[in-house]
């Protein structure tokens, strides 16, 4: 059942991959999109069937491999996987409708989407972790292609600054993963036969560091973020929403399974410096933010800021916390991808990101009021404004960790508020002000507002029906949080309040 979710998209990519040159570009587009559209059909299928009471891994695949490296295919999935997946395949879709239909080289572009769709799902279903690594670095080149070939102006130095980030990030996780198994003396890399509770905690926090580090450049947190605004803004508006939307819940999906669920004790000590690292990361994204002329580039600080969120929730470690990181990841998708959609459309019909040049995108004269009109709510759903999608992911957040690390809530909460600041600055110059001439841009198409009038559907109905997001989370995370020390998270809240 679940590895129709991996070898569906990768074999789909194999087949367009090899399709004949004289092929039209739609066909090829509309293959594409109707497997990724069956597969995020399966995906939703899945979601029907799983058991929200169960707090452990459901419709687990399990096949021998290398028993010598103690690899073996084994796949399963719980509630912290469970929506990321979806929201994989979600995007996945969104991705290839928004896609341009005269994309160049097509073939080639539809199956890295495809081969980095597929990737994904396995490192989110893997139960090994060689496995787990084997998929989480399988995006690497399609990423990297897709940047450097369909992005912009800067294209090859972004491309490059991503591919040498990623690459640093796969060795640290990989050695860390290998140190593992050797300190703990497994022979098997399954997660159920790796254990760290045996091992001293200076070894547990040299190995948690890895971890911490590895995956802190995938998210990414201060100050290994540099490769993100290059990568985002030359990429295109398509390839944007897989980068934000997808790839950096690899980073913070690995720090809840790998790090708090492998090294509960080694975690609740690191656990202040998390929380403080948390709330750096969401100030100083809000500011940088504040500070940019490009639109894209404001949109993609704002992603820095936000994942501090989840850091900091992961930090707490707190049940509610922890169910707050989940909904964040998957609110923080949405919303990205809505923003990144609509700034691609308005760059398309406008000509420029610039909001010096952007105004009164709004009036009926300049032809995008639909446009400028979810703009307005997916920046009200980013800034954390009631009844989306978003105000509920951050609440559930700073209620569960703000009796652990009350400081560091409060300075979250500060860059949530700076979060209004500057998407009130982007929407004013955008969507508003004074026409400084009469240009009526090109019409934008309805295909063209499928993508974000889908996802702004999303945004509302999990806003006022939080049930929805939240519900699958709640066991497994109930069950994370028995496994840390009481005594140090005692310890942890006195340290927070001095």
């Amino acid at each position: 059942m679940l590895s129709v979710l991996i070898w569906l998209p990768i074999f789909t990519a194999i087949f367009i991959a090899v399709l004949p040159l004289n092929i039209p570009k739609d066909r090829i587009r509309l293959t594409a999109l109707i497997l990724a559209g069956i597969v995020l059909f399966w995906n939703l299928f899945i979601l029907l069937k799983f058991d929200i009471s169960n707090p452990g891994m459901q419709f687990q695949e399990y096949l021998p491999w290398n028993e010598t490296l103690g690899l073996s295919y084994q796949l399963g999935v719980d509630g912290l996987s469970i929506l990321m997946l979806v929201l994989n395949s979600l995007l996945t879709w969104i991705a290839i409708y928004s896609s341009s239909k005269e994309t160049e080289r097509p073939r080639l572009f539809y199956s890295m989407i495809l081969l980095v769709s597929g990737g994904v799902a396995g490192a989110f279903l893997a139960e090994n972790l060689l496995l787990f690594f084997l998929f989480y670095e399988l995006e690497l080149i399609p990423f990297y292609l897709l940047i450097s070939i369909w992005g912009g102006e800067k294209r090859g130095y972004a491309g490059i600054k991503f591919l040498i980030y990623t690459a640093v990030s796969g060795a640290l996780i990989l050695a860390t993963f290998l140190g593992m198994v050797w300190l703990s003396g497994s022979t098997n890399f399954a997660f159920d036969a790796v254990s760290t509770e045996n091992l001293s905690i200076a070894k547990q926090i040299l190995l948690l560091a890895g971890i911490v580090l590895g995956f802190g450049i995938k998210i990414p947190l201060v100050p290994f973020h540099t490769w993100l605004p290059d990568a985002y803004v030359e990429a295109s508006a398509p390839i944007a929403i897989l980068l934000g939307g997808v790839l950096a819940k690899l980073g913070t999906y690995g720090l809840l399974r790998f790090g708090l669920g492998m090294f509960p004790h080694a975690w609740s000590i690191i656990a202040p410096t998390l929380a403080i690292w948390g709330a750096v990361n969401a100030i100083y994204g809000a500011l940088i933010a504040i500070a940019q002329k490009d639109i894209k580039r404001m949109v993609a600080y704002s992603s820095i800021g936000h994942m501090g969120y989840v850091l900091l929730a992961a930090a707490a470690s707190t049940s509610l916390a922890l169910v707050g990181a989940v909904a964040q990841m998957f609110s923080h998708g949405i919303i990205l991808a809505i923003l990144f959609h609509l700034v691609g459309v308005v760059e398309a019909k406008v000509g420029t990101r610039e909001l010096d040049k952007l105004n009164g995108l709004m009036s009926p004269i300049r032809g995008l009021p639909l446009i400028s009109a979810l703009l307005v709510l997916s920046g009200m759903a980013s800034a954390g404004i009631p009844g989306l999608t978003g105000f509920i992911a951050e609440f559930i957040v700073f209620q569960g960790s703000f009796s652990v690390f009350p400081i560091s809530t409060i300075l979250c909460v500060v860059a949530s508020g700076l979060t209004a600041v500057y998407f009130v600055i982007l929407l004013n110059r955008t969507c508003f002000g004074r026409l400084d001439n009469l240009a009526y841009y090109p019409k934008v198409l309805w295909s063209e507002k499928i993508p974000a009038l889908i996802l702004a559907a999303f945004i509302i109905f999990l806003g006022v029906q939080p049930t929805w997001l939240v519900r699958w989370s709640e066991s497994t995370t109930t069950t994370m949080v028995t496994a840390i020390p009481s005594l140090e998270k005692t310890v942890i809240s006195e340290v927070a309040v001095k």
